[in-house]
């Protein structure tokens, strides 16, 4: 009777287990990933000239550690003899704040000229003519006394210097790529905004606001998108998601709808708006939408099915991360002032610095350190100069739209192949943080944002988006880790200067 009445006690909290345990399988030592998904910033930008900063007097001394393997940079001739109207410009701390520049679909392929990668100063130079906004400041590059804590991480774990955007084009391409792999599917299917395409034949190429969201601005344009996108994938195998956005949490209702007016305020004191409608990409699916920004019904359920439908504020993180309660993949969105995006009035890297070494620096003080994988990756390039032209895996011919090797030509474009959809676009920094990166690396493997979908996909044994998903071609994300050896130690850095913390 005793062992009946035990055998009964412990088999529902036997099931509760198993579910969890085998929800959780993966195929890798990596139990938790959080992509820290930032904004507009080109390879070359960041690292053009990694491992060597200039250390200038007053500023803050990076020095690389020996043996540091080089990237495919700016070489001498470049920095000195560019085939561009300007040679590239080196950016100190104090010219952190920059203008924005253009970084729309169509012209960065005629900054691409064919491949010559020799016309940035004429097509993606900046959208405003504020002081320092020139067409030359296009040129400009940042080394590791500005972007510190990036060349730190680097430095500790694995950087990759040939991933790409997977299209060209902006931020809201950028974000759908990340989950989705695939920006046809958008409704309406052909929108124009005073003279700007914003969507062709199904397929979003600029930045519409979410249909689905509260916070949208209809006079961005209001798109739907429909077709599968990674949070089903992960649903359906019982892995826990969650989307945490800065901003995303009400600060009041108006009328039955949410208000997002959080603000903060940059290093220049400028106030931005926290939230962003059109980086949150799960707000476009009906299906994944919380239009009013419920929060969770309790910190136990983020990441699982409830009122918020996965998408949380970043506050959210935080309390999951503190609580025992981390999804197995988190998406993180620093809030504007914090996402790298360009402009006076919006980001920067010293502002952005604080946000990736705030995250970071928690993971790293928590359990969850020894089974996680942090991955640093960004949406697009901002138009800002890169020396390397992609390789077109699917090419695009739509007139007045694709430009790349001449008038409505972007590559090949394959019989049945979905328009606007060329690729790859520009060159992006990405970064593995993980216990289980390969320490001090530099992997020259060709990847683009669907590689991180991809990693996810095989980690958990999701299988495949389909429907012309860039999922089906990435590259993976493998070479950079060694999952036999887990011998890369936290790295607590000062989330002012990016230097290690005392």
């Amino acid at each position: 009777m005793t062992n009946l009445r035990s055998a009964a006690f412990l088999a529902p909290i036997l099931a509760a287990l198993a579910l969890p345990a085998a929800a959780q399988t993966t195929k890798t030592p990596i139990k938790h990933v959080i992509v820290l998904f930032q904004e507009n910033i080109s390879f070359d930008h960041y690292f053009a000239t990694y491992p060597k900063a200039m250390n200038l007097p007053g500023e803050a001394v990076f020095t690389a550690a020996p043996g540091t393997p080089t990237v495919n940079g700016l070489t001498d001739a470049l920095l000195t003899h560019n085939p561009n109207k300007a040679n590239p410009i080196r950016l100190s701390p104090q010219q952190a704040a920059t203008c924005d520049m253009d970084h729309d679909y169509r012209p960065e392929q005629q900054a691409f000229n064919g491949g010559l990668m020799n016309k940035f100063v004429e097509f993606t130079s900046p959208y405003s003519d504020e002081a320092g906004c020139d067409a030359k400041a296009v040129m400009g590059y940042f080394d590791g006394n500005t972007v510190t804590a990036l060349w730190n991480y680097a430095q500790h774990f694995a950087l990759n210097d040939n991933s790409f955007g997977t299209n060209f084009g902006p931020s809201s391409p950028g974000a759908i790529n990340l989950v989705a792999g695939n920006t046809h599917g958008a409704s309406p299917e052909d929108m124009t905004l005073d003279g700007d395409v914003i969507v062709v034949q199904g397929t979003m190429i600029a930045d519409p606001d979410p249909m689905f969201d509260d916070c949208s601005n209809p006079k961005a344009g209001l798109v739907a998108m429909t077709g599968r996108h990674i949070g089903d994938l992960l649903s359906a195998k019982g892995v826990t998601w969650g989307w945490f956005q800065g901003g995303f949490k009400p600060t009041s209702q108006k009328n039955g709808k949410a208000v997002c007016g959080a603000k903060s305020k940059n290093i220049l004191g400028k106030q931005v708006t926290d939230y962003s409608p059109h980086h949150e990409p799960f707000q476009y699916y009906q299906k994944t939408a919380n239009p009013h920004h419920l929060p969770p019904s309790a910190v136990a359920m983020i990441g699982k099915d409830d009122q918020a439908k996965h998408q949380y504020d970043l506050s959210d993180f935080y309390a999951a991360l503190a609580q025992g309660h981390l999804p197995d993949v988190s998406f993180v969105k620093a809030k504007k002032y914090q996402d790298a995006h360009a402009g006076f009035a919006y980001s920067n890297p010293i502002d952005e610095q604080d946000h990736l070494v705030t995250v970071i620096n928690a993971v790293a003080k928590s359990p969850y350190w020894q089974d996680t994988a942090i991955i640093i990756a960004y949406d697009d390039s901002d138009g800002w100069y890169d020396h390397v032209m992609p390789p077109i895996l699917k090419g695009s011919a739509l007139p007045k739209i694709d430009a790349l090797n001449g008038e409505g030509i972007c590559g090949v474009a394959a019989p049945g192949s979905y328009p606007g959809r060329c690729g790859y676009g520009p060159r992006l920094p990405l970064l593995v943080v993980s216990p289980f990166a390969r320490v001090n690396f530099v992997d020259h493997s060709l990847t683009d944002q669907t590689s991180i979908i991809r990693f996810i996909e095989d980690n958990w044994d999701l299988g495949r988006i389909g429907d012309q998903s860039y999922d089906e071609l990435a590259g993976s994300l493998d070479p950079m880790f060694d999952f036999g050896h887990a011998g890369a130690t936290p790295l607590i850095l000062d989330p002012k200067t990016g230097a290690a913390a005392p």
